[in-house]
């Protein structure tokens, strides 16, 4: 969930209680899109964070630092120019838009008592930090916007600030009667949600779905076919968020879904009522706990881009030979025709004149009459050699393109392995170990140098069962083989992903040996194996599993590779939200 303006004002009244009348004695510019502001108070020094960055936006107080540039870049010494020292006098939000205004005063060279206003735009794409002075005069942004790349406002120095115009939204404290509401909200075609989100500003698509949830209203339901009695609930839901923004009776608080943020919020969401949910004593801390996770995945992305690319390219590669190894074959299905062929020449041959081009003969195999084509130029001996040679030659080829074609397959489902593995890295470590078996495989060329952070380890994924039994999954495989043939005890049970590339998981007997382990035990299990396989997106996976003592791994097998000649299977969601996992 993007930062929207409920969010927002919950944000700017906690950053009010916590920063006005602070001064700001440090400015630093980490990233081309970040600041970081250190503000002294009277309670202390709080460092906030301003992010514009299109995927990422965000503001909060952190106590964390980040390492700066040597030299500062030119919109960072600009604002410390200007506002090293100055006094935040206010802090507010533009109605219900994402967009936070930092009122700064300060004194100019002259001694003269000076206004700025620091503005942070959180607004996806359009995020920005804009720089203004008493007039509402932009002085500088972090981003510049021309006129070529935005029709509707420039953000340059020089120009006039505005914000600009939603076309067909209005503010949710405009809305001041359920006539108000009633009327916008009937004002075009689309689903409740959307009626909400779509012309109300400040709302999201989350925020809205909530409303409809609480007010008993299929989100999804065309705005046209609600009652009026429905469409009141919405407003009386309205007027509750009305109210709680006038109150400031904020909840932050996180939507977990198998350990990992899936939604924030700053009140309840009924709708994921199932999901775990962990509150946050501050609008801060919940932000720097849900982006933190987002951020680190958009890093690892980032940073696996070249990896992805090598083993994509390399698929590519090997699904043009296996295609060309496969025509092969099939062209070697004509190798029974050609020694049907020899057969009967050498069997009716002895009735054959010489110059013939064909003679007719019954093939005793199936009974059918064939007719057999000669090369009038040779002799029906000779005819005859040509037929078992080329039958020889094909079969000789079979038996090579058979073994290639194996050998292919099991290349190319390596590397759909290694392309799950990197879907499901989550640090550093992770990408060490799977480009190492990249370099072991040939895939990347060796090279000496500065080796890496040997203080990074890459673990397993553990997670606890609703019955309390360890279940321990390989993010990739290396840790597959480690997991399966040195952690692993004989009676534990092994799950893998029956058609898809994916994780070894294992199901950890412990001191639960001689125990009867219960089916929901091995459901989540299975779960587990369908969540980190290739097929997790599939309603349903089959899964193979069998205690580890049945699991072998064959001499010169590719890392992962396992075989196994007696197992169970089931097909099962790959849902594991009813599973805790350990950090």
């Amino acid at each position: 969930m993007a930062l929207d303006g409920v969010t927002v004002a919950a944000l700017t009244r906690e950053l009010k209680s916590k920063l006005n009348d602070g001064r700001i004695m440090k400015i630093a510019q980490p990233e081309e899109d970040e600041l970081i502001l250190t503000v002294k108070t009277r309670e202390g020094q709080e460092r906030l964070d301003i992010c514009a960055s299109a995927s990422l936006p965000f503001v909060y107080l952190t106590d964390r630092n980040k390492q700066s540039p040597l030299t500062a870049p030119g919109f960072c010494m600009l604002l410390r120019k200007h506002l090293t020292n100055g006094r935040i006098v206010n802090i507010t939000q533009p109605g219900l838009e994402r967009i936070i205004r930092f009122e700064i005063e300060h004194f100019d060279e002259l001694g003269d008592l000076k206004s700025k206003t620091l503005v942070a735009e959180l607004m996806g794409k359009h995020s920005n930090i804009i720089f203004l002075d008493e007039s509402g005069i932009i002085i500088d942004s972090i981003k510049h916007i021309p006129a070529s790349v935005s029709s509707v406002r420039e953000v340059l120095p020089g120009r006039e600030y505005f914000v600009p115009n939603t076309e067909g939204k209005k503010e949710l404290g405009d809305l001041a009667s359920f006539g108000d509401f009633e009327e916008l909200f009937k004002s075009g075609a689309g689903s409740a949600a959307k009626a909400i989100y779509g012309r109300i500003t400040g709302l999201s698509p989350v925020m809205a779905a909530e409303l409809c949830t609480r007010a008993g209203v299929d989100s999804d339901i065309s705005n046209s076919a609600l009652s009026e009695e429905e469409i009141r609930g919405l407003w009386d839901e309205l007027c509750k968020l009305k109210s709680l923004l006038t109150r400031g009776d904020f909840e932050p608080n996180i939507i977990f879904e198998a350990g990992v943020p899936r939604e924030f919020a700053v009140l309840r969401l009924e709708e994921y009522g199932t999901l775990e949910t962990g509150d946050f004593p501050t609008v801060s801390e919940m932000l720097i706990t849900y982006y933190a996770q987002k951020a680190k995945n958009v890093r690892i992305r980032q940073h696996s881009s070249e990896l992805r690319k090598i083993v994509s390219t390399a698929i590519e590669r090997i699904s043009r030979k296996y295609d060309i190894q496969l025509k092969q074959l099939k062209d070697c299905e004509k190798k029974e025709k050609y020694r049907i062929y020899g057969e009967l020449i050498n069997t009716y041959g002895y009735g054959v004149k010489e110059g013939e081009k064909s003679f007719k003969a019954i093939n005793y195999y199936n009974n059918e009459e064939v007719t057999v084509p000669l090369d009038p130029d040779m002799s029906v001996k000779d005819n005859a050699k040509k037929y078992f040679d080329r039958y020889m030659k094909l079969k000789r080829t079979e038996e090579a393109v058979s073994g290639q074609i194996k050998e292919t397959k099991g290349d190319m489902e390596h590397l759909e392995s290694i392309q799950n593995a990197l879907d499901i890295a989550s640090d550093e470590a992770d990408l060490r170990q799977i480009k190492q078996e990249l370099i072991d495989c040939g895939y990347i060329k060796k090279r000496s140098g500065k080796k890496g952070d040997p203080r990074l380890k890459s673990e397993p994924l553990h997670y606890i069962s609703s019955d309390g039994y360890d279940l321990y999954v390989g993010k990739n495989n290396y840790q597959n083989d480690e997991l399966t043939f040195k952690f692993a005890a004989g009676n534990d049970w092994w799950f893998h992903s029956k058609k898809f590339p994916g994780s070894h998981v294992i199901l950890h007997i412990g001191d639960k040996a001689g125990q009867e382990i219960p089916d929901r035990a091995f459901n989540e299990a299975g779960a587990l194996a369908a969540y980190y396989s290739k097929g997790r997106g599939q309603s349903k996976v089959e899964i193979d599993y069998v205690q580890k003592k049945e699991v072998k791994k064959p001499a010169g097998a590719k890392p992962g590779f396992v075989v196994y000649y007696t197992n169970y299977s089931m097909a099962i969601e790959a849902d594991i939200s009813a599973l805790t996992a350990v950090e």
